[in-house]
């Protein structure tokens, strides 16, 4: 008799129906645990999403980081590599690095600001060339993420990282 058991005592008998726990699809799926910090699950999914980008953009010779700082200077314009890295979460020692190798591709160009220690960047040809070259393959990895996740879930994942840099940067 599944789902239903009968306990028996001198004095009584009982009945009691119990349903067996079945795992939920995403249970089902992924034999990962939930680790006690929240910092720990964000960077697991940050190194296997990242993976994810890395290898639909690697026949464009280029990675998600690269890939990021162009998309960011499609959208921007000219900006100040202080702002770039305030968008972007990135500490000014990274973000140089970062740029140098966009500059060293020829992709960025970077201008003198209002004073010496400033710099600004923008695209270069090569580098709106090279982002749009690679946009396709983004937007597959891009598209099999959200359909995995499903377009509600995707919407609510990103408000959420959104949320969750803002709270971070002023903790």
């Amino acid at each position: 008799m599944n789902g239903v058991r009968w306990l028996t005592n001198a004095n009584e008998d009982v009945y009691t129906y119990y349903m067996p726990k079945t795992e939920t699809e995403s249970e089902a799926r992924s034999p990962l645990p939930l680790l006690p910090c929240t910092c720990a699950n964000l960077r697991r999914a940050a190194r296997v999403v990242t993976r994810l980008y890395n290898r639909a953009l690697q026949s464009d010779g280029i990675e998600i980081t690269q890939f990021t700082l162009l998309m960011a200077l499609d959208q921007l314009g000219e900006i100040s590599q202080g702002e770039l890295g305030e968008i972007l979460a990135l500490d000014s020692t990274s973000l140089t690095r970062m740029l140098k190798l966009l500059k060293h591709h020829g992709w960025v160009h970077a201008k003198e600001g209002e004073d010496r220690r400033m710099r600004i960047f923008s695209l270069t040809k090569a580098g709106r060339e090279k982002f749009q070259q690679s946009l396709r393959h983004w937007k597959q990895a891009q598209e099999q993420l959200r359909t995995a996740l499903g377009a509600k879930s995707t919407g609510e994942l990103s408000a959420l990282l959104v949320e969750i840099t803002r709270v971070s940067q002023e903790a």
